[in-house]
């Protein structure tokens, strides 16, 4: 019998605040080593915390998001442990009075339905950074940076409720989504804006959960499934072979496409957690919880739904149109100038990503306005252009800003529907192609295909396909004597 995984995620994630959670210190990303500091973000003796009031309404809105309680009385705590890129030797975080509790993110895997409880989401400070440097033991140096101390975070921790690495990558992916469109945080990856931690063990299933293992700061989708993967197949190959899973905490290393031991559990730090001296219970009316749920935007899920209903979508264009709220409005301007929300979804999807993928932008970066792509699906839609040459528009316009109309008209891209041109161009691929017409006419009806494309090519694709058809069709089936 094989072994399941019992998977718990923990995900860490800066808010989208103009200053740190207890002090007024810049949290822009970039800047220059610890310029980004003072006093409270660096534990200077006597320096005291005041709590960020914009910190506390994204977190409240990223538990009403989740569908969490938001408690009226929460308490910060104190976290204590020594490590260098810690300023004051603890953290200020919530334990055993959080914020929020008892949600759930739903979603679907493989057609299945699948829903994961939310434990709690709770405040807390971020650490700052260590830099190491050099590559041998007499060379190497760690530099401090406390630019990020003090940066304000939520911690969301989930049920052990997870069964499979491509469904945690399907939770974290789905999560993003969800804090992002809220307004949470911009779920920067790259500059560590989201982060999460993976608690993982293998069972027998029926049986009792097994010794579980954390892995850290993971921080791509792709990262976390890989790194999963790899851990049930480690943990699975260890009870197989009689052995036994330690507690512990793991790093995964990309290179090497492998986990490997950071610290024992049991060697890991008592944090001695107790209620933070310097800072009142944080308290927050249910007028205002209530004030905070009404100005939460439509999140990606209702969107989706949404735009297969409004707009008759598949579930697949919907759910990839929904990633993101910038995309979701791109795409719905689009549609609407277009009047043509399945063209608007396909050219979207399709050459519009490819460019964004080809440059590396977003979509708030597309020089393609949703007016301009729409005027091109309009051109298409009205037969002036084919659909080869649309392709060749769109080049164009994102190239140089202007107007599918424009380049049309400058160019003579316009659809050609002249009887005679088309009637010509077809008899000369008929006398260039002779033993393709012989097939056809011996039955091989194949052939009629390949000689429509033939015609249609030579007139640089800009020729009445239904008017080719026609002429193609009425050459072929004439009596050859």
């Amino acid at each position: 019998m094989s072994f399941e995984p019992v998977i718990g995620l923990e995900i860490h994630t800066q808010l989208q605040t103009e200053s740190k959670l207890f002090c007024g210190c810049s949290t822009r990303f970039g800047a220059p080593p610890n310029a980004n500091t003072c006093p409270v973000c660096l534990g200077l003796p006597g320096a005291l915390p005041v709590l960020n009031r914009g910190a506390v309404e994204l977190a409240i809105k990223a538990a009403l998001a989740l569908g969490c309680t938001v408690h009226s009385t929460s308490i910060f705590a104190r976290k204590n442990y020594f490590y260098p890129d810690l300023p004051k030797g603890y953290q200020i975080s919530q334990y055993d009075r959080p914020l929020a509790t008892e949600g759930a993110l739903e979603f679907d895997m493989r057609g299945e339905a699948r829903r994961v409880g939310i434990i709690r989401v709770h405040l807390e400070e971020d650490a700052g950074k260590s830099l190491h440097e050099g590559l041998s033991d007499s060379d190497r140096m760690t530099s401090l940076d406390f630019n990020r101390s003090g940066v304000p975070l939520i911690e969301i921790v989930s049920h052990p409720d997870v069964r499979s690495a491509a469904e945690a990558g399907e939770y974290f992916s789905r999560m993003r989504a969800i804090l992002v469109a809220a307004g949470v945080t911009d779920g920067n990856m790259e500059e560590g804006s989201l982060r999460c931690d993976a608690n993982v063990s293998v069972r027998r299933p029926g049986e009792p959960f097994g010794v579980k293992t954390e892995l850290k700061n993971l921080n791509s989708f792709r990262h976390v499934q890989r790194a999963l993967e790899h851990e049930i197949e480690r943990q699975s190959a260890v009870l197989e072979s009689g052995g036994a899973v330690d507690h512990e905490t793991r790093l995964w290393d990309v290179e090497s496409g492998r986990t490997f031991s950071m610290r024992s559990k049991e060697e890991a730090h008592d944090y001695r957690y107790f209620p933070e001296p310097d800072l009142p219970p944080l308290r927050v009316e249910s007028a205002a919880i209530e004030e905070l749920k009404r100005t939460l935007p439509e999140l990606p899920d209702a969107r989706r739904r949404r735009f297969m209903a409004q707009y008759a979508l598949p579930e697949y264009d919907a759910s990839l149109l929904t990633q993101s709220h910038a995309l979701a409005a791109y795409f719905e301007a689009t549609a609407a100038a277009a009047g043509n929300a399945k063209a608007a979804s396909n050219w979207i999807m399709g050459d519009v990503t490819r460019k964004m993928n080809e440059n590396g932008t977003r979509i708030e970066q597309v020089p393609l306005t949703p007016d301009a792509l729409a005027g091109l699906i309009r051109l298409v839609d009205s037969g002036t252009i084919s659909g080869p040459t649309a392709k060749e528009v769109f080049e164009k316009m994102y190239a140089s800003g202007r107007s599918a109309q424009s380049i049309v008209d400058a160019e003579g891209l316009g659809r050609i529907d002249d009887e005679g041109a088309v009637q010509a161009a077809v008899s000369k691929v008929l006398a260039a192609h002779g033993d393709a017409v012989k097939q056809y006419r011996a039955g091989k009806k194949q052939t009629y295909g390949f000689l429509v494309g033939q015609v249609i090519k030579s007139m640089g694709g800009k020729a009445n396909p239904e008017l080719v058809n026609n002429l193609v069709r009425r050459e072929l089936d004439k009596d050859p004597a």
